[in-house]
């Protein structure tokens, strides 16, 4: 789909969703419904929708149980002992990442706390962190509190990096500039991948390169991030990341998260919690002391994975397998476009979208800045059938997602904002 100039028309948005070879995926999923309606979703960035198949996956492994009980841990097509098996490529795709390098469990605090405990290596007076200002609290306050755990001071030792002065996203040689000076202070950079506020993109190679030339750690929350940007976690090298499946990723409301070890860790001596999932698979079942971790992600398990919202993620993973990821991404540029170039043409007067510009430096989100009456507006959008995503003080979130968004919703959307303002 080849785009030179956008239109303000119904008619040339329907004419994009004609050519949008993607289309049909929409009907993968359920769509809310407002007035006996389709609402215009544009809060995949906050929870994603349900793909139809859901409900069947949960089926299967109930039956499993049912028919089976406790045997279901090795009976059937994907016994419950292994399930993340067939499950680990899916994720490391959309990750650049090898499925050694990939884990799904637990929750995407609990995992940042987890790799804290083996990533944020504090000796001398390399102590500090450095993490951008305006982060998910959840990420704030798990490098606060681990902080504290340690015995070190986070008010000293956690460094936010701040846009300048009447800008709301960070300059990435600013973040790189930081990270020089505090050189051989530095143990640990944690950033998102993409910031939920702003919906800036990182330049996480950059960012990776520039801390391990200092000598530090670096990782990233990648809530935001996955199944959003394309990602290249192995070849740039970044120790550790974490993400929840949540939201792009569809895998139902607090769905399973994963975690991302580079490979390079995989058999080093660094700490970790230990738990009976990631002892050695060949070994686990003769019930003997003494942690032997997988010498893979896998070993940084502990516990049995939960079976029902992995078969929820599954599914909705291999919807992303089908369309293609490299395709997801050449539409959503397109998609995202083509909201930017309505907001930023046609209600610059009342909003100002604070996502930068560069496709680049940006995913699905827009966030839009409102001038006046942004609550107002929000609960209008609502009444219309146009799920946003409301953040104080002023700030609306959109995300047109490929998998199931359509350009006539993005024509939808950027109208009702107009008319709001017009009325």
């Amino acid at each position: 789909m080849m785009i030179h100039t956008y239109e303000n028309t119904l008619a040339f948005a329907q004419n994009l969703d004609n050519q949008d070879t993607l289309r049909n995926f929409r009907n993968y999923f359920f769509i809310p419904q407002h007035q006996n309606q389709d609402v215009v979703y544009l809060c995949g960035n906050s929870l994603g929708l349900q793909p139809k198949n859901t409900l069947k996956a949960i089926e299967t492994e109930l039956l499993k149980w049912e028919k089976f009980g406790v045997e279901g841990h090795f009976e059937g097509k994907q016994a419950w002992w292994q399930f993340r098996k067939p499950i680990k490529p899916l994720v490391a795709s959309l990750l650049g990442a090898d499925s050694s390098e990939v884990t799904i469990m637990n929750n995407l605090t609990t995992n940042l706390h987890l790799m804290l405990v083996s990533f944020y290596r504090p000796t001398g007076k390399r102590t500090k962190v450095i993490m951008e200002a305006g982060a998910f609290p959840s990420d704030q306050y798990a490098l606060e509190t681990h902080l504290i755990s340690r015995g070190i001071n986070p008010s000293d030792n956690i460094i936010e990096i701040t846009p300048k002065s009447g800008e709301y996203t960070l300059n990435t040689e600013d973040i790189l500039q930081t990270i020089q000076n505090v050189g051989d202070e530095l143990a640990l950079v944690m950033l998102g991948g993409v910031n939920y506020y702003t919906g800036q993109a990182f330049e996480m190679d950059k960012i990776t390169h520039k801390s391990h030339e200092v000598g530090a750690m670096v990782g990233f929350d990648l809530a935001h991030a996955i199944g959003n940007l394309p990602l290249s976690l192995s070849l740039w090298d970044v120790d550790f990341a974490v993400w929840c499946s949540y939201k792009y990723l569809n895998s139902s409301p607090g769905g399973v998260s994963g975690v991302f070890i580079n490979k390079k860790h995989h058999q080093s001596n660094l700490p970790r919690f230990g738990g009976w999932w990631g002892h050695l698979e060949e070994e686990r079942f003769l019930m003997q002391k003494g942690f032997k971790p997988i010498p893979e992600a896998d070993g940084w398990q502990l516990s049995n994975e939960p079976i029902l919202p992995m078969a929820v993620h599954q599914v909705s993973l291999e919807i992303f397998k089908e369309a293609g990821f490299d395709n997801l991404v050449s539409k959503s540029k397109i998609l995202t476009g083509y909201l930017h170039y309505l907001l930023t043409n046609y209600t610059k007067d009342y909003i100002e979208v604070i996502t930068p510009a560069n496709p680049l430096h940006r995913g699905c989100q827009l966030s839009l800045f409102a001038k006046k009456d942004g609550k107002k507006l929000h609960q209008y959008l609502t009444q219309q059938g146009i799920i946003t995503d409301w953040r104080e003080p002023n700030v609306i979130r959109m995300a047109p997602v490929p998998l199931y968004n359509t350009f006539e919703d993005v024509y939808v959307a950027a109208n009702s904002v107009i008319n709001f303002y017009k009325s």
